[in-house]
């Protein structure tokens, strides 16, 4: 691979680059689904869609960073075959975010139907028999394995040698155990109303941060041949970013714009989502003896039918609670620990500089 324009070019379009990688390769196994069945093809093709559709690519982003940060090429057949293995994140997120939205009863997602919804809507306008509502989940549960074999497939069939290839099997094994547990433990939060800050953050960290920012970011540099010291330090700062990010997403769950998230507004409340932001305003209300703040909050949390008004009362109760700012202040000490193992580290550049700017841009966002 070379970087068209050299390789300042190649790298500022880093996202485009991994959308035509994935795009290619999903055309591939779109002709071998066809090939089964028109009717398995067709079922990929909103699986695709769904992948092409939207994202901002942060995973890869991360793999190809902490593959730069440790010695990593920025060209030639080395750097293809990490390009391919970064963009196989992509259909582990896939995965992931199918089986949320199934999860959580999303109706949309970046604006568009959930594909659970999709293939309910297929079943009704079809005529077909049974219940189109199981048939939805039957549908987005099959597509979402299916993403998360072709995560394993993609990644492997990179051309990754079999030396970095083991190296990097460790933080890919383990992210992808991590981010079911923690989406289990999400559940289980739900239900068992576990509303511990300490709870919160341990799904926090299992279910975004290591799979969003830290263990992408070891994929890359074990890839690379990074040393202990320098793995160590991407491993704190992917850490520290990963749970940033996360309550980011908090707060935007709430808080967001709708026309900018792609999610309606308070959905985090009405799927009863034991946030870091929920469980720090319980807290204070228990705290504080605040019945009022804290009946609210129960009342909200796992409504499905929770209106705009609702979600506003929601919001004053959490930000009167002092919740959005102990969140904020979370994020912000987080980002600073963060920048200091960055700093510290020795990191080659362009990456050092890259990741920094990155860890701005993932905890300072609208969506």
């Amino acid at each position: 691979m070379r970087a068209p324009g050299g390789n300042a070019d190649f790298e500022a379009d880093l996202p485009g680059h991994v959308q035509r990688t994935l795009a290619a390769y999903l055309q591939s196994r779109r002709d071998e689904a066809a090939d089964l069945d028109p009717a398995v093809g067709a079922a990929v093709a909103q699986l695709n869609d769904f992948v092409l559709g939207g994202g901002k690519r942060i995973r890869p982003t991360f793999a190809w960073w902490g593959w730069r940060a440790s010695g990593g090429a920025a060209d030639g057949p080395e750097a293809a075959a990490m390009l391919q293995a970064a963009s196989a994140l992509e259909l582990i997120q896939t995965c992931a975010l199918v089986h949320d939205d199934l999860i959580d009863e999303s109706d949309t997602r970046r604006g568009k139907p959930t594909i659970h919804r999709r293939f309910q809507q297929q079943h009704r306008d079809s005529d077909y028999t049974g219940d189109d509502t199981q048939f939805g989940m039957a549908a987005a549960v099959l597509l979402g394995d299916l993403a998360l074999a072709w995560a394993d497939d993609m990644l492997h069939s990179s051309g990754i040698p079999a030396e970095a290839m083991l190296r990097a099997l460790r933080p890919w094994r383990a992210m992808r155990t991590e981010v079911l547990s923690g989406q289990y433990l999400d559940v289980m939060g739900q239900v068992a109303v576990d509303e511990s800050p300490e709870a919160a953050l341990k799904i926090c960290q299992l279910k975004a941060a290591s799979y969003t920012v830290q263990r992408p970011l070891e994929v890359g540099a074990e890839i690379a041949g990074a040393g202990p010291e320098a793995l160590a330090a991407l491993r704190r700062f992917g850490s520290d970013i990963g749970v940033a990010f996360q309550l980011r997403d908090d707060l935007l769950g709430v808080f967001g714009d709708p026309a900018v998230t792609g999610k309606p507004a308070g959905d985090d409340l009405r799927e009863g989502k034991r946030t870091v932001l929920v469980a720090e305003a319980v807290a204070v209300a228990r705290a504080q003896q605040d019945q009022a703040g804290l009946d609210l909050l129960h009342e909200v949390l796992g409504d499905p039918q929770l209106t705009e008004e609702r979600v506003e009362a929601a919001r004053e109760v959490l930000t009167e609670l002092g919740a959005v700012t102990a969140v904020e202040k979370r994020i912000t000490e987080l980002t600073g620990s963060a920048m200091l193992a960055l700093h510290t580290a020795g990191l080659d550049e362009p990456a050092a500089s890259r990741l920094a700017e990155l860890a701005i841009a993932v905890t300072d966002r609208s969506c």
